[in-house]
C-alpha cells in the first residue's frame, strides 16, 4: 500500500504539472484527466486502478485519505494522532488503520480546508479548536507545540439522525423507558444528559428532540454545531466564536444563552454546558423556558449535579445551599449514558430531581441498568406536568 501512495503522489504531481497557469478543472474534466493518466499505466490491476482514480480525485476535491473513512458508514470515530497514524473505531472497537497521509503538510492543508469552512482558524497561536463537516461530523484539532507528535485531528461521524426506535433495537434503552422519556420530553420537563466521553449524550439528544412538539420556538446553542433537529419548524441554530487574532470577537456560550432571552423561545436546547455558562443555563429553565435540554460530561447522575455546583461555582461567588436549590428547581430529570463491558452504548439511569432536603439535592432513581436491561424502579413523585400533557 505504501508503493500506491508514493504512485498516487507522483501521479498527482503530473497532473498538476500539465496544468496551464489558472487552469481549473470541473469535477468531470479532473476525471477525465486521471483516467487519462491511469490508461497509461498497464502495470497496474483494475483494482489498482480504481483505487487510485478515486485517491487522487479525494486528493483534489475531498479530503484526501479521509474521504474513504468518511464514506464508510460503518465506521463511528476517525482519531488521526499524526500524519502517519490514524486509529478508527468500528462497532464500539478501535484499531489502527493501514494507510497514512503522505507528509504532516498534506494534514496540516486538510486541516486548513476543514476550518476554514466553518469561518474558524487555527494556527500556532490558537493551536485548538473545534469545527465540523458539511454533514454534522464534530471535529477537533490541535496542533504543535501542544500536539508533540505532529498536527492531531479527532472526528466523531454522525452520518445520520439515531431515532429512538433505532435506540431500542440497538438495547440501549427498553421500550418502556423510551416511551416514558418521549412523554417527558412532550410534556415538558426540564432534562439534563449526562455522560462519559463518547457515551451517545449528542445522538441521545437529537433522538429526545424528535418529541418536541411541532409547534414550538426552539433555540439550540452549541460549541459546534451538531445536533440534528427534524421536526420543529420555527428553530434557530447558534454556535460560539472564538477571537480572531487580535482577541476580539470572541462570542461565548453564555453570550448566546443570554441573547436566547430574547428571541420569544419555547425551549432552549445547549449542546454542552462545561463551565460558567452552566448559572446562565439554570436561570434560562428557572425563567419560564419549560422542556430545555442540555449535556455534560459526569460519571453519574448524582456527580453531574456536584460538577454543575462547582461550574456555577466558576460564573459567581454564590452559597453552596443557593447553587443546590437553584439546580433542584431548574433540573427536573437526569438522564446517565456511558457505554457497557460489550462496547454498547446504553442508558445506565433515569433519575428525578424532587429537591432539597439536609441542604443536600434529593434523586429519586426512576430506572437503572442491571447489566442486562434497564429496569424500572420507582414512578414520578412529581408527575403534574406529565399528567396536564396526557390530559
Amino acid at each position: 500500500m505504501n508503493s500506491l501512495s508514493e504512485l498516487k503522489k507522483d501521479l498527482k504531481h503530473k497532473i498538476v504539472s500539465e496544468l496551464t497557469d489558472g487552469q481549473n478543472l470541473d469535477d468531470e474534466e479532473l476525471y477525465g484527466k486521471i483516467d487519462e493518466i491511469l490508461y497509461q499505466r498497464k502495470d497496474l490491476s483494475l483494482k489498482n486502478k480504481l483505487y487510485l482514480r478515486s485517491a487522487i480525485f479525494n486528493s483534489f476535491r475531498r479530503l484526501d485519505v479521509l474521504s474513504e473513512l468518511l464514506d464508510d458508514p460503518e465506521i463511528t470515530e476517525i482519531m488521526i494522532n499524526s500524519h502517519q497514524e490514524i486509529f478508527i473505531e468500528r462497532f464500539g472497537h478501535q484499531e489502527k488503520w493501514n494507510r497514512s497521509f503522505e507528509s504532516k503538510d498534506q494534514l496540516e492543508e486538510v486541516i486548513q480546508t476543514i476550518v476554514s469552512k466553518v469561518n474558524r482558524s487555527v494556527n500556532t497561536s490558537n493551536p485548538i479548536v473545534d469545527a465540523r463537516l458539511e454533514d454534522g461530523s464534530r471535529v477537533h484539532v490541535v496542533l504543535p507545540p501542544i500536539s508533540l507528535k505532529g498536527p492531531t485531528l479527532t472526528i466523531r461521524k454522525f452520518p445520520e439522525p439515531i431515532t429512538m426506535e433505532k435506540l431500542i433495537s440497538y438495547k440501549s434503552l427498553t421500550e418502556e423507558a423510551a416511551d416514558f422519556v418521549k412523554n417527558l420530553t412532550r410534556a415538558g420537563y426540564n432534562i439534563f444528559i449526562s455522560g462519559g466521553t463518547n457515551s451517545g449524550k449528542t445522538t441521545f439528544l437529537n433522538a429526545l428532540s424528535q418529541y418536541i412538539p411541532s409547534d414550538e420556538r426552539v433555540i439550540t446553542i452549541e460549541d459546534s454545531a451538531e445536533l440534528q433537529i427534524q421536526n420543529v419548524q420555527n428553530l434557530v441554530s447558534m454556535e460560539t466564536r472564538n477571537a480572531n487574532s487580535e482577541g476580539e470577537g470572541r462570542i461565548s456560550m453564555s453570550d448566546l444563552i443570554k441573547a436566547s432571552l430574547r428571541m420569544s423561545p419555547n425551549r432552549i436546547i445547549v449542546g454542552e454546558v462545561r463551565g460558567g455558562e452552566a448559572l446562565d443555563m439554570l436561570n434560562a429553565m428557572n425563567t419560564g423556558h419549560d422542556g430545555s435540554i442540555s449535556t455534560g460530561h459526569a460519571n453519574s447522575a448524582r456527580d453531574m449535579l456536584k460538577r454543575m455546583e462547582v461550574m456555577i461555582l466558576q460564573a459567581a461567588d454564590l452559597p453552596l445551599p443557593a447553587i443546590r436549590n437553584m439546580i433542584a428547581s431548574a433540573i427536573e430529570i437526569v438522564i446517565h449514558l456511558g457505554k457497557t463491558k460489550d462496547h454498547k452504548r446504553r442508558v445506565l439511569e433515569i433519575s428525578e430531581v424532587t429537591g432539597i432536603e439536609n441542604g443536600e439535592i434529593i434523586l429519586n432513581q426512576l430506572y437503572k441498568y442491571d447489566g442486562k436491561k434497564l429496569q424500572k424502579l420507582s414512578s414520578l413523585s412529581k408527575n403534574q406536568k406529565l399528567l396536564n400533557r396526557l390530559q
